[in-house]
């Protein structure tokens, strides 16, 4: 799942000064344009988490991969993501907002369409990560823009609400139209993105406010740790267990016979719950603080671990599967919002945009390092074997939980802020991978 999350640091810091010069009173057409061209990439950037799952085993069996080679189309994307996102705000800062978003978009178009017509693995994965790197930088400049455009308050946070909002739909779409592309031809997988891209670009090129003037990037010495730390590592494992069970699911359902279709049918209850709990994260978090939410999130998604590895098995479904599907998305709904409003919970506000940068690098990463280490162990040992270790990786999550969840004042700290602020539209809501 790939998360979003309030960058008020670097370029959305200065393009903030800009919108407070020109504040904007109501939402013309053009806003609404405007907010639906950056929604409609966020929803692509999470499209591309989903659309490629339920292809691999297809794509495999064409191309005559082990699930070790075929899963790299999934964690090629994160890789990609990760490791570019640390940069993307020295990069912003030295090219600006307007003209690296553009540029980040035709690299994922012309990667889309190279992918697309493609039959070579090394080819496959290299477009995949090359369309992560583009992800890392148009998913900050999206949402730095939205910051810049609509003032501070509730046009803000319901022009936030709404990217978020997509983003999180925009996982579910994917796994559907996966179902469907494959049925015809799996290259569409990789090709689809290609004029829905040149579309946004287009669209941006009419759309896109100028940039503010810039700013220096920020510095990464000195940011406090503690919530921060305990933040990255639990949304780590949370979204690269996450990834891990579905691709091993997914693979044991195309061991079976399974169509496409029936896939995407079994695997839509690990995904829908979070599409309709999206805009109601943040008064969850008012509500609940987000240290009971997290642990809460964390105990619901090392139960669907632990479920899984008790009954390793696709059928029966309602007995095997969907029990551990259903605990693991809990722990996204409980606590993926609340891990991102944690994250930045002890950052001043000048440096909150590094802040993310590091927690969204960690939760790319969870995937990126896990998902292969659990198709080894699948390898070596069977689906229990690559089971326990996503167990054991929750269950390092919980851990996480748990100590945050003793850290007093601290802890009450990080969930009354994200009320203090709803006022000021300082808070979003957040979706994974997203990762995501």
């Amino acid at each position: 799942m790939t998360p979003v999350h309030h960058a008020n640091g670097g370029s959305a810091r200065t393009a903030g000064t800009a919108a407070r010069r020109t504040p904007v009173t109501r939402w013309e057409p053009r806003l609404w344009a405007l907010l639906l061209v950056l929604s409609g990439n966020m929803a692509l950037d999470s499209v591309e988490v989903s659309v490629v799952l339920v292809a691999l085993p297809t794509i495999g069996a064409d191309l005559g991969l082990s699930p070790w080679g075929a899963q790299w189309l999934m964690s090629g994307f994160a890789v990609g993501f990760g490791v570019l996102l640390l940069a993307g705000g020295r990069i912003t800062a030295r090219w600006g907002t307007r003209r690296l978003y553009l540029a980040a978009m035709a690299g994922f178009a012309l990667a889309s369409l190279v992918g697309g017509l493609s039959d070579d693995i090394a080819v496959l994965v290299a477009t995949r990560v090359v369309k992560g790197c583009c992800a890392a930088l148009t998913a900050p400049a999206g949402l730095a823009i939205i910051v810049s455009t609509f003032p501070g308050g509730t046009p803000q946070r319901r022009a936030v609400s709404v990217y978020a909002w997509v983003g999180a739909v925009g996982f579910t779409l994917g796994l559907l139209l996966s179902a469907g592309l494959v049925e015809v031809d799996w290259h569409g997988v990789f090709l689809f993105p290609a004029p829905v891209a040149l579309l946004l670009l287009v669209s941006g090129l009419r759309l896109l406010p100028p940039d503010p003037p810039r700013s220096a990037a920020p510095r990464l010495r000195g940011l406090p740790r503690g919530a921060l730390v305990r933040s990255a590592l639990g949304a780590a494992t949370l979204n690269g267990t996450y990834q891990s069970l579905l691709v091993l699911f997914t693979f044991q359902a195309g061991g079976i016979g399974w169509r496409p279709w029936q896939t995407v049918l079994a695997l839509l209850p690990a995904c829908v719950p979070l599409v309709l709990t999206v805009p109601f994260a943040a008064a969850m978090v008012a509500r609940f603080g987000t240290a009971r939410l997290i642990a809460v999130g964390a105990f619901a998604a090392f139960l669907g671990q632990a479920y899984y590895l008790w009954r390793p098995a696709a059928e029966p479904y309602p007995t095997t599967a969907l029990p551990a599907l259903l605990l693991v998305e809990a722990g996204f709904v409980f606590a993926f919002a609340a891990l991102n409003m944690q994250a930045t919970a002890e950052i001043p506000v000048p440096r909150r945009g590094v802040a993310v940068a590091l927690y969204q690098t960690a939760v790319q990463f969870g995937a990126a390092l896990l998902l292969p280490l659990v198709i080894l162990a699948a390898a070596a040992g069977g689906h229990r074997a690559a089971l326990a270790l996503t167990t054991s990786a929750a269950a390092v999550g919980l851990v996480t939980a748990l100590i945050g969840l003793t850290r007093g004042p601290a802890a009450d700290r990080a969930g009354q802020r994200p009320r203090a602020e709803a006022a000021e539209g300082q808070r979003i809501p957040t979706h994974r991978a997203v990762e995501e």
